[in-house]
Formats: C-alpha cells, sequence, structure tokens
C-alpha cells in the first residue's frame, strides 16, 4: 500500500490544473500528490473555450482568440465586436503538453498512467484508492470522474444535457470569416429543442462546425451529423470539405448538489463537484477560479464540507433550467431576447457571475418574464410542499 497526501483521479481539465497549481505553492511542498489518469493524455480529444478580458494565465495555449461573435435567432441576426473581452478557444492535446511537463517538474507531484477501479472511504482517516496494479492510500482524494449514473433515477432538480458533435472541416474554397466566431445560430430547425449551430473558424478554410443541443435525450450521431452537412450547405454554399478531426461530447446542465457525494476525505472536482456552469455548460474558467479557491481554502486549513456554497446565480440557473426543463422550445426566444435588447459584454459579464444585484435584474428584463415569474412560483411552491423532486 503507497501512501499520499492527496491523490487526484483524473488529469483533466480540473485534475491538471489542481496538481499543478498545488505542485507550485510552497505551501504544499511537503506534500506527496498522486495524479491517476486511465489516458496517457497524447489526443486532442477536446476543446475548451472562454471569454476573458485582456490577457490571461491560459494565452501561452491559446490556439485561436476572436474579438466578435455572431448571434443568429429567428428575427435578429447580428455580428458584435465584444472588447474588452476575448473569445479564446485552448485545444486539449495543448493542455496537456503544457500541463504535464509542467506537473512533472515538481518533485512531490506524480502521474501515473492508470485506471481506478474503485475508491473507499476508510474508518481510519483515510480513503484508497484501487487500481488493476496497485493500492494506494491518502488522507484526501479528489475525483474528477464523472458519469450521469452518479445523479440516480430520480434526481431532485431537473436535468438537462449541452450534447453535440462537432467537425473541423477544411474546405476548397475560402468559405469562414476567420475573425468572428459563431457564438450560437439558432437558423437550423427547432423542431421543439433549443438546437443551435456553432463555428469556431481558424482561417477562411478551416473551422469547428458544431450541432449542439440543450434538451434532456440525446440522438444518434447521424442527426447531428446531418444537421452538419446540411449547414455546410444552406450556409457556406461548400458541398465540397475534408473533415480532419471529429468532437462528441455531453455536459450536465443541472442545479442538482454534487456535494452530497462528497465525504470526509474524497472530495469531487471539475464536472463530477457541479463546477460546470448550470446554464451555459461552460467549465474551463469556471474550473480555473474554483481550482484557485480550493487550493487556498486548503492552505487555510478549512473543512472541504464548507467549500460549495450557493450563490444568487444558482437561483438564476435553477430558473432558466426549469423552464427548458418544460419548454425546450423556448430556449431560442430567451437567448433571442437577450443579445437584441442588452451588450454582449453585460451579457458575457453575467454569465461569468459578476454582475451586480442592479445589472442582474437589467438582464433578466430582457426575456418575457411570465416564463421566469411562473418558474419562480414553481419553485416556491415546491421549497414549501416538502416534495422530494422539484419538477
Amino acid at each position: 500500500m503507497k501512501e499520499f497526501d492527496f491523490i487526484i483521479i483524473g488529469a483533466g481539465a480540473a485534475g491538471l490544473m489542481l496538481a499543478d497549481g498545488l505542485g507550485k505553492d510552497p505551501a504544499f511542498r511537503d506534500k506527496q500528490i498522486l495524479l491517476l489518469d486511465k489516458d496517457s493524455k497524447n489526443k486532442n480529444d477536446r476543446t475548451w473555450c472562454f471569454w476573458e478580458k485582456g490577457k490571461g494565465s491560459f494565452d501561452e495555449i491559446v490556439s485561436k482568440r476572436w474579438d466578435h461573435i455572431y448571434f443568429g435567432g429567428k428575427e435578429h441576426k447580428k455580428s458584435y465586436a465584444i472588447a474588452p473581452y476575448s473569445y479564446k478557444m485552448v485545444k486539449g492535446l495543448d493542455f496537456y503538453r503544457h500541463f504535464l511537463p509542467r506537473i512533472s517538474s515538481y518533485q512531490n507531484v506524480h502521474f501515473r498512467q492508470e485506471a481506478v477501479t474503485s475508491i473507499t472511504e476508510e474508518s481510519n482517516g483515510t480513503a484508497t484508492v484501487e487500481t488493476p496494479t496497485a493500492s494506494y492510500r491518502a488522507k484526501q482524494v479528489f475525483n474528477s470522474s464523472f458519469s450521469y449514473k452518479s445523479l440516480g433515477e430520480n434526481p431532485k432538480y431537473p436535468i438537462l444535457q449541452q450534447h453535440f458533435i462537432g467537425w473541423f472541416v477544411r474546405t476548397k474554397e475560402p468559405v469562414f470569416n476567420a475573425g468572428q466566431a459563431t457564438f450560437m445560430d439558432f437558423s437550423v430547425d427547432q423542431k421543439g429543442n433549443t438546437r443551435f449551430m456553432y463555428v469556431l473558424p481558424f482561417s477562411e478554410k478551416e473551422a469547428l462546425v458544431e450541432y449542439t443541443l440543450f434538451s434532456t435525450s440525446l440522438l444518434k450521431d447521424e442527426e447531428y451529423e446531418q444537421a452538419i452537412r446540411d449547414y455546410m450547405m444552406t450556409e457556406f454554399n461548400s458541398p465540397e470539405y475534408e473533415i480532419t478531426e471529429r468532437e462528441k461530447g455531453s455536459i450536465p446542465m443541472t442545479c442538482y448538489d454534487f456535494s452530497q457525494h462528497n465525504t470526509d476525505h474524497i472530495f469531487y472536482i471539475g464536472t463530477a463537484g457541479g463546477w460546470s456552469k448550470p446554464s451555459t455548460g461552460y467549465t474551463f474558467m469556471n474550473t480555473a477560479k474554483r481550482t484557485k479557491a480550493l487550493i487556498q481554502h486548503l492552505k487555510e486549513g478549512k473543512n472541504l464540507s464548507y467549500f460549495q456554497q450557493k450563490s444568487r446565480f444558482w437561483y438564476y440557473d435553477l430558473l432558466l433550467l426549469n423552464i427548458l426543463y418544460r419548454r425546450n422550445d423556448l430556449g431560442r426566444s430567451i437567448f433571442e431576447s437577450l443579445f437584441r435588447k442588452r451588450k454582449p459584454q453585460l451579457i458575457l459579464k453575467f454569465l461569468d457571475e459578476e454582475t451586480t444585484w442592479y445589472e442582474d435584474i437589467y438582464i433578466m428584463m430582457a426575456p418575457n418574464p411570465i416564463p421566469f415569474i411562473k418558474s419562480l412560483g414553481r419553485h416556491l411552491l415546491w421549497a414549501f410542499s416538502g416534495k422530494k423532486k422539484q419538477w
């Protein structure tokens, strides 16, 4: 049995950020840290996008940034300059190639490519992690492994998924505007859902074109791919292109209390810890902020049971998700109202949870208020009814 102070499970964004943050902080120099992942992390298995003002700590590995975004609704279609923000993209492989060598330079951080088969809370103030070839023990385990099964069959709050398939395409002719990212294009048939296209152009001939839904159920792969084919024809008049890479994913959109899975010595991080923004699915910068806060929490010796706190933004997310769960077709009109009536900088600030109360109210006055009032009423009735499920 090999012993460590901290074990981190999963070398994705949350796991690598945490391992790096602990490794470079002098306060943890005497702590032995183990990072486990079943993969070697040598593939470009995902992309992360985020917005921020000016220079940022990830600029060294940002592969592309855009100073303009496009929003397309049913009646409102517009390109926006988003300064002082930029919309930035980090490729998974660039992220791994940057962080894995960094953590290997810390003498107290150890990365091992092993699949975790079990995690057990022990009675002696530790947790045990089993792999096919070894057993490890630590005072604290940070687990970033997420599965929809962990949410159970009858969760307290409704759960949507942000699910998508994306093609990295290379066209024969120049068809893309390389200086503008398509944030949301709702011109596609909604089919009773919230469906949109998301386009990240790297040049006039190369882009990531992604078909995305906010809904409860996944589609067959062919449905996503046919939507991309149709969009390439209708939007770009481009029948000739090469698919160089593909990506596929599903992000939970829920106000589910992930902290209920934490124990005294097992703590969930990343998507598994509820670090994805419930109303949008954006995870990368949320993870960076939460990781920094978690490390400070550990330095101050605070109990981890006090780390997760609900803010007013959690309630805003809850109201929107309740609406989209009951009336998934309202997504387009809600987002279109926001972009038609409010500046994108304020929308991005709101999604970053950095707005004031006054700005919150101003943002929430943009869409039709009736669905939100009904959602608030249902939530209040549920809160006082004692029912187990809100929906």
